[in-house]
């Protein structure tokens, strides 16, 4: 792109305002195109990255916290763009399920499936598909808000033709290997939406604490011998109770016949006594074994649908005394445990509630009663329940009882359990390959054990229940016929339309949605009769889980697939992921590909708000993502996500975000400001022969800055290898630290003499080599701050540079410039220097006062550097630092410190004993010595450093620092010739503060005039 070069660098406003910066530079890309160049800048290169987006459900606007898993893939996919890889930039949109139609029928007012079937299944539909398009759009101008460059024209829908007929083919292959069946069982169940979840949907959100009414109540006994006695259950779920056949023992816990109430005798568990019936006389006790056959009277055996059922005692090692009377009541068409004790011991199975959780006929006066709990006491039937078992003398005890219980993860409904059919892929056949694709995935981040996670799921997960009883969403390709009850699946469009006898007329020009696929009928293969799709639609991790494949063309161009598959990086947040996305992509990679779909995993934790609470719209404390961009900026947001630990829950906040900008924004932006503001001054440019380009006339602090950008971009290529964000930031906060608190203010006086002389041209030179090197190294981070410094740093003066810093390449470390050594002598340096303020604090002497020496002692010896020429120029800055005369090395610290030995009495007494006593005697005594190995002798023992402590104090007239291996004296003698050189500081100080109060410019000059007592 051809543009204007000013050949001379624009000026910078000292006040960062990073939301204007961000609203300037957001239009300066689109005035440039600048994005549509970055995403074709690699299109023929020989390397690729494929990153496969884990798609955002496109439902409402963004939040904060889908902000950074967002800035993780944008932050990625930069720097391998700037690493030269050609990719893809493809984002998702997660359309179809629970979660879009629950929206649309709250926008319609409705709050149950029959308002949908009246209103129109096809009107129903296209309003979802409507919903999602409105949030796909603004949810992508919220994502280019923060900064993410994708090819936003791509995106991916789930509710595409691709995306559904994908899911088709996955279904027939599992549909071949004899792992597609329907299956008759007990299912979570939501009687507002009418649909039934898999456990993998409630598993992570699915849960509240919520009170509901428990009851203890008796249950006859009628086995022959045992007149008087009660079984006595106990339950959190009333309604359940007039759909009980059996009830459940452990055979190995002990249980006790106690005295009950009105010469009754009751069985509880005798863990459960003390809780039970604390004061009651126990009579005998018995291993549950013992009481497994007995048969007792029902609560409801007055109800029609309870004639002729049988109940009895049967054996269930589930069965604990934790909680309730170690008793369990057992209602098979009411619980999942349940139905399975049904099928082993052959007992009767009542299904009391139809879809809407409302009581079937045959329940007596609960008929047409909802069974779920109600806000509204008068609608309860709990509290019926309760009553009416009490006017029978079967009510025991009653309680609120508050306890972790399933919701609808979309809606808030309190679930019931009820017995439907439902269509399952079987896992056992899978359970053992897909760990092994699980083996082959580089988890992250490490140590918290995000691979076992995945492991310990697969090996305890049951079926996974792909169908639901609703309406938007993937239809099921399952065919069954209307005569012979034979069923099928249907891999693809073709095939349906060339085994169609009837309806694709009416569906062709349609998507795969209800209700035009529905009207498709086939000729059943088993007898020749005709056949139809079931209603039910899919679960929605399908959707999601099957973009390896639909996303690369794996239907209709598989040397594409082939080419980006399997991905390099996949990224989400991990509670929950590992149950839902992570398992779907698992499983359809395992089955289709029988190979990891991606590389490598990347999960994060979930953004809580300041204070560590939830975000929720309740509480008021969730933050929209666009207020958070305009309060604080993106690139802020962008920051406080990278250099987040991942494996732990985020606290976001603008407090926070404030905190990010003094610790890192402020400090590069100050740096840059200041080199721009003086280069200005004396019209320097990079392009003027400095005379520095072979390394000569380079000072000591620019070698070492050049050092340090090579160690420092070293350590962040490294760290956006190993997707370890955390880690870059790290390094580059470190750096621009000292660059800022070191090199800046320790060069200051070079930039501000006069004549641009060769050493000044250096000086300018590195400060710009190192500024234009990290701007590209930030530009993956915060790619609206970096591309404005690089803007007119480098792409206003040079007119080889890319006007982009995004279309720059990421830097490399320059050959054989690294010195560590150098490194090293710096920070000890600065160390030296960090104690003698340190120990100027403790003195209470302001540093603008000269001291005579600052005295040091460093272990193995020797002083701030073994290079004599290094050694000297570090001490003259040390001492510049300090305020102070000399540096002296001390050979025998004894003369100035004096050092007590003290044992550490909690460490010593165990390990050590009777030899206590010598020990404290010659810590008392002085007579110890320290041995160059970092031991004392004492006592004549020999102690180890965790069992002792050295004090260290200054003799007179010195103030004492140290740390690790190093301890300098800091002499804080006054002669009157240092105290009149501290006033002439401080009357500097003080025309400084003038200066600055006025206003004036660096470049003005100011006459000042001083008067003091004589």
């Amino acid at each position: 792109m051809t543009r204007q070069q000013t050949r001379v660098f624009g000026p910078v406003d000292g006040k960062l305002d990073v939301v204007e910066l961000e609203r300037r530079q957001i239009a300066r890309w689109h005035e440039r195109r600048t994005a549509e160049r970055y995403l074709a800048r690699n299109a023929d290169a020989s390397r690729r990255f494929s990153f496969l987006d884990g798609p955002i459900t496109a439902n409402n606007p963004m939040g904060v916290h889908h902000a950074w898993g967002r800035m993780y893939k944008d932050l990625y996919q930069r720097y391998h763009t700037m690493l030269g890889e050609r990719q893809r930039y493809q984002n998702g949109f997660d359309c179809q399920g629970l979660w879009i139609e629950v929206d649309v029928e709250r926008e319609l007012g409705f709050n149950n499936k029959r308002q949908i079937e009246g209103f129109g299944i096809d009107r129903f539909v296209e309003l979802c598909k409507a919903r999602v398009d409105r949030f796909a759009a603004q949810q992508t101008e919220q994502s280019k808000r923060l900064g993410m460059w994708m090819d936003w024209e791509h995106s991916y829908y789930t509710n595409s033709d691709e995306n559904n007929y994908t899911i088709w083919a996955f279904l027939a292959e599992c549909h071949k290997r004899d792992l597609v069946y329907k299956g008759h069982d007990v299912m979570p169940w939501c009687p507002r939406c009418g649909t039934g979840l898999s456990n993998m949907e409630i598993a992570t959100e699915g849960y509240r604490e919520i009170k509901h009414l428990s009851l203890t109540i008796r249950l006859p006994v009628t086995t022959p011998g045992h007149d008087g006695e009660d079984l006595l259950v106990w339950t959190t779920t009333p309604w359940t109770l007039s759909s009980n056949v059996a009830a459940a023992v452990h055979p190995d816990l002990t249980y006790a016949l106690v005295e009950g109430r009105d010469g009754r005798r009751w069985w509880v568990s005798q863990g459960s006594r003390e809780r039970v019936s604390r004061d009651a006389a126990v009579l005998v006790t018995v291993p549950g074994r013992e009481l497994v056959g007995l048969s007792y009277t029902g609560p409801f055996d007055e109800l029609p649908v309870q004639q002729g059922v049988e109940h009895r005692v049967v054996a269930w090692t589930e069965v604990s005394d934790a909680e309730g009377t170690g008793i369990v009541h057992i209602a098979p068409g009411c619980g999942q445990e349940d139905f399975a004790l049904a099928r082993q011991y052959e007992l009767a199975v009542l299904d009391p509630i139809d879809e809407f959780g409302i009581f079937k006929d045959g329940y007596g006066w609960q008929a047409g009663r909802f069974a779920g709990a109600t806000a509204d006491p008068s609608e309860d039937v709990a509290l019926d329940i309760a009553a009416d078992l009490e006017r029978k003398g079967l009510l025991v005890a009653r309680e609120g009882y508050l306890h972790s219980y399933p919701v609808c993860w979309r809606c808030g409904t309190q679930l019931v359990f009820r017995l439907v059919d439902e269509w399952f892929i079987r896992m056992d056949p899978l359970r053992e390959p897909i760990a092994e694709v699980t083996r082959q995935i580089h988890w992250l981040p490490e140590g918290i054990g995000l691979e076992e996670r995945e492991l310990d799921w697969l090996r305890n997960m049951g079926d996974w229940m792909i169908s639901k009883k609703r309406y938007y969403g993937l239809a099921l390709p399952i065919w069954v016929c209307q005569d012979c009850e034979a069923w099928e699946v249907i891999g693809g469009r073709d095939e349906l339309r060339d085994r169609a006898v009837a309806g694709w007329e009416a569906f062709e020009g349609h998507t795969p949605h209800r209700p035009w696929v529905d009207a498709v009928e086939i000729a059943c293969t088993s007898c020749g009769g005709r056949a139809r799709r079931i209603a039910d639609v899919g679960n929605p991790w399908l959707d999601a889980g099957i973009v390896g494949f639909s996303t690369l063309r794996w239907n209709t161009d598989r040397e594409y697939w082939r080419e980006w598959f399997p991905a390099d990086f996949v990224t989400e947040s991990f509670p929950g992921q590992f149950r839902n996305w992570f398992y779907a992509l698992l499983t359809m990679s395992t089955v289709l590909a029988n190979e990891p779909m991606t590389h490598t995993i990347f999960g994060y934790a979930l953004v809580r708000d300041e204070h560590g609470d939830e975000m929720h719209k309740s509480n008021a404390n969730s933050i929209p993502f666009d207020e958070g961009a305009e309060r604080i900026g993106a690139d802020v947001m962008r920051w406080m996500f990278s250099a987040a630990n991942p494996a732990v829950n985020l606290n976001f906040g603008y407090g926070p975000g404030h905190e990010v900008v003094r610790r890192f924004f402020l400090p590069l932006w100050n740096t840059y400001a200041f080199f721009v503001s003086y280069a200005r001054l004396d019209g320097w440019l990079p392009s003027v022969g400095s005379g520095v380009a072979d390394g000569s006339g380079r000072s000591l602090l620019d070698r070492w800055i050049l050092s340090r950008l090579d160690a420092v971009t070293s350590e962040v290529r490294a760290a956006l290898d190993a997707y370890d964000a955390l880690r870059a930031t790290r390094a580059i906060e470190a750096f621009v630290e000292d660059l800022s608190t070191w090199y800046v203010r320790r060069n200051r006086r070079r930039f501000w003499k006069g004549e641009l002389d060769a050493d000044k041209a250096a000086a300018y030179q590195t400060l710009y080599e190192v500024l234009a090197t990290l701007t590209r190294l930030v530009a993956p981070f915060v790619p609206h701050l970096a591309d404005a410094i690089w803007e007119n740093l480098v792409a206003g003066v040079d007119a080889e540079a890319p006007d982009s810093v995004h279309l720059s390449d990421f830097p490399t470390p320059a050959a054989g410039r690294r010195d560590e050594a150098l490194e090293a002598a710096v920070a000890r340096a600065r160390r030296v220097v960090a104690l003698g303020h340190a120990a100027r604090s403790a003195s209470g002497i302001r540093v603008r006062q000269p001291l005579p020496a600052v005295r040091l002692r460093r272990s193995g010896g020797g002083g701030l550097s073994d290079e004599p020429a290094v050694d000297r120029e570090l001490t003259a800055q040390v001492l510049d630092e300090l305020n102070v005369k000399s540096l002296e090395l001390i050979p025998d610290e004894s003369a100035l410190i004096e050092r007590t030995l003290r044992p550490l009495l909690p460490v010593l007494g165990p390990r050590r004993g009777s030899d206590v006593a010598p020990i404290m005697a010659a810590a008392k005594s002085g007579t110890w010595r320290q041995l160059d190995d970092g031991r004392v002798e004492a006592g004549g023992l020999l102690l180890e450093p965790d069992e002792f402590e050295l004090i260290a104090r200054a003799r007179g007239g010195h103030e004492l620092a140290e740390e690790a291996d190093l301890l300098i004296a800091l002499d804080t003698s006054l002669t009157p010739e240092l105290e009149a050189e501290g006033l002439a500081r401080e009357v500097a100080h003080r025309l400084q503060g003038l200066r600055k109060t006025a206003g004036y410019e660096l470049a003005d000059r100011i006459a000042a005039t001083a008067r003091g007592d004589p």
